[in-house]
């Protein structure tokens, strides 16, 4: 069960976010793409751990994703310890994905910043063959994807790529607004928070598009990455 990309998200609802239109795109091209939740949202204002859970599902199911898992770390009190990177560390070896997209490096929530720094830990320890992991009585051998690269959340960071995700839009739209407790909704008797509001459910859209209009293309996610991008030509740029 070997996985192209697996996205990581603090929360449910991260992933759907921040690269949702990426996944779609590269679902629809038959890439295997899963997501790996660390925590289950308990923390969340609105809603319950057992509603985001079926959100979690339906969205899974709107875009399509091979396999989707949660760790249930402690919402917003996880640390980047031997615990929790080894909980990583065996998902990685077991799924060995080529692509990791982790969480923004640095974001208003603090469980983002400290997820991206955790999962690139784990990434790198992952790696090291004197780290021995056992997953269901079997010994794991190491395994690092080539290459992590992190989605832009709430702060609106210089992204080093966009991808083109025109066509999957409303793909992404639709798996985030399964999270249907989390955003705009004028019949909620529950508080408010920044992400439940108007402006924040029309940015969803109106981000991408102008992601999109600054590299020339209908809708665009950003990433950032911590590594140097090497081409190895002009392909895909002629």
């Amino acid at each position: 069960m070997k996985l192209d990309i697996l996205a990581i998200g603090a929360h449910p609802d991260d992933v759907e976010l921040g690269c949702g239109g990426t996944l779609a795109k590269m679902i629809s091209q038959n890439y295997k793409v899963g997501i790996l939740d660390l925590t289950q949202g308990e923390l969340g204002t609105r809603g319950t751990y057992q509603t985001r859970k079926s959100e979690a599902d339906l969205a899974s199911r709107i875009l399509g994703v091979f396999y989707r898992d949660n760790l249930k770390f402690k919402d917003g009190f996880f640390t980047n310890d031997e615990f929790h990177q080894l909980e990583i560390i065996k998902i990685i070896r077991k799924y060995r994905p080529n692509i990791i997209l982790a969480n923004a490096i640095e974001d208003r929530h603090p469980d983002h910043g400290k997820a991206a720094k955790l999962v690139n830990d784990s990434i790198f320890l992952s790696g090291l063959a004197k780290i021995e992991t056992i997953l269901d009585g079997n010994f794991q051998e190491r395994w690092r994807p080539k290459h992590t690269f992190n989605y832009i959340q709430w702060k609106e960071l210089k992204p080093d790529f966009v991808i083109d995700i025109s066509g999957f839009l409303d793909i992404k739209v639709q798996a985030c607004l399964a999270y249907k407790t989390q955003f705009y909704d004028p019949e909620s008797k529950e508080l408010d928070t920044p992400i439940t509001s108007l402006n924040f459910k029309k940015s969803i859209i109106y981000r991408a598009e102008n992601l999109g209009r600054l590299v020339g293309c209908d809708a665009g996610e950003g990433f950032t990455s911590a590594s140097w991008i090497g081409l190895k030509d002009f392909d895909n740029f002629i």
